[in-house]
């Protein structure tokens, strides 16, 4: 499979020069020439697959010409080898559960498929030490920083903006040393993003450093989220809903909604998706208005989504051609103020006890309030409440249980590099490490 630029100003690439190098040369993003849909035999036998063989063929189908099958598998299903299970929270209101890997958030699955993907490319090729920098608003950094630890001939630099995570995210990437370094820039998300992103394009840096990414921007990130949403579907249809199905996607930097809308190019079944936004809601005003106009990203209680100009709107534009009608055939949008979201988990605690995260509560509200005559919709709970305790436990009332792999994260020691947002000082900081 050849891979081309959402920017087409370059060569087309092979899968192992995509991952490698992350971002595009002329700074697009790396999608897919094809996308195929799947044979209708699976759709029709889905309900019966467990998600690890479920995984496995949608792997088959997006990387099986570039990677040996047996190595596939194997990556696939270590990426996955921890529940994601559907639960009912309300009728005809299903959470997909994607907090139970090992930083309990969703963005375990992609990260942990593209650091045994990138490091099988690295042994197959014999390659220098790869740096792979990843911006994070909360969730990406913890994820990433887990997946790769360890990981041979990889070093790993978490970018993440001073004082917008939580304590809990941050002490999942600064307390871990070995291979990982975080850098605690002085700005939002959107700068870390900028630096990363400036760091590709800087060709005395490239030069000396071989430079990929792990946030959505890497296709090997963002592609595999689509084994979930397959997944969910499958657990939908054996509770013996046969209705239209909804997926409502907390969304930040729209990598998670990108790969479900994948998922449906690939003729998963489901009606239309739903994005939720918390007030950085430049996804939602264009589908209102027809026009996209990224801005400076505000600081909201759910901090993964404080993003103002998600990476991802490009690729999801490459979906649909550029056709903003056609996006909105499949695609709504809802967006929540800060008491709205503290509202929605407080009302479903007092109705039926259930938790939900800051991001999750986005989610669950604007399938709630989308859901159609004859609909059943899921939503991504993207990250364990306890990630943010204090939050959660002022909204709804009551703690959520603290896991011991989150209690063991909060008492490590905290290790980070401060850093201006400034490029000049980053490229000097990592001139220095090379």
């Amino acid at each position: 499979m050849q891979y081309y630029s959402t920017n087409k100003n370059t060569a087309p690439a092979t899968l192992e020069e995509a991952v490698v190098r992350g971002l595009a040369p002329d700074k697009g993003l790396y999608m897919p020439q094809e996308i195929k849909p799947l044979p209708q035999d699976f759709y029709d036998h889905i309900a019966g697959m467990p998600l690890a063989d479920i995984a496995c063929r949608v792997a088959d189908a997006l990387f099986g010409g570039d990677v040996p099958q047996d190595v596939l598998h194997a990556i696939t299903r270590d990426a996955l080898n921890f529940p994601i299970p559907l639960v009912e929270v309300e009728p005809g209101i299903w959470s997909l559960e994607l907090f139970h890997g090992p930083t309990l958030a969703f963005k375990d699955v992609g990260a942990r498929f593209m650091a045994r993907l990138l490091g099988y490319f690295i042994r197959k090729e014999g390659r220098r030490q790869v740096n792979v920098l990843a911006a994070t608003s909360g969730d990406t950094g913890s994820a990433v920083a887990n997946g790769f630890l360890g990981v041979e001939g990889i070093h790993v630099y978490v970018l993440y903006p001073k004082g917008k995570v939580s304590e809990t995210q941050e002490k999942q990437f600064t307390t871990l040393g070995r291979n990982i370094t975080a850098v605690e820039v002085d700005g939002t998300f959107d700068d870390c993003q900028a630096l990363v992103k400036a760091a590709f394009a800087d060709s005395g840096l490239q030069a000396r450093m071989a430079l990929t990414s792990a946030n959505s921007i890497n296709v090997a990130r963002f592609l595999p989220q689509s084994f979930y949403y397959f997944h969910a579907y499958a657990q939908l249809r054996r509770t013996g809903h046969r209705g239209d199905v909804v997926a409502c996607v907390p969304s930040g930097n729209f990598g998670n909604l990108a790969a479900g809308l994948a998922a449906k190019r690939m003729g998963l079944p489901v009606r239309r998706f739903i994005a939720a936004n918390n007030r950085n809601d430049v996804f939602l005003q264009y589908l209102r208005t027809s026009r996209y106009e990224p801005r400076p990203s505000v600081a909201t209680i759910a901090n993964a989504m404080d993003v103002g100009a998600p990476s991802n709107f490009a690729r999801i534009m490459e979906l649909y051609g550029g056709s903003h009608e056609a996006l909105c055939r499949d695609v709504d949008g809802a967006a929540f103020t800060d008491e709205e979201i503290r509202q929605s988990m407080r009302g479903l605690c007092q109705r039926t006890g259930y938790l939900l995260d800051p991001h999750g509560a986005c989610g669950y509200q604007a399938l709630r309030d989308g859901l159609r005559g004859g609909e059943a919709g899921f939503f991504l709970e993207t990250a364990h409440p306890a990630k943010f305790l204090p939050t959660v436990e002022e909204a709804a009332g009551r703690a959520p249980e603290m896991p011991e792999r989150l209690r063991a994260f909060l008492q490590g020691r905290k290790e980070a590099v401060p850093m201006a947002n400034s490029f000049a000082e980053f490229k000097d900081f990592l001139l220095g490490r090379a």
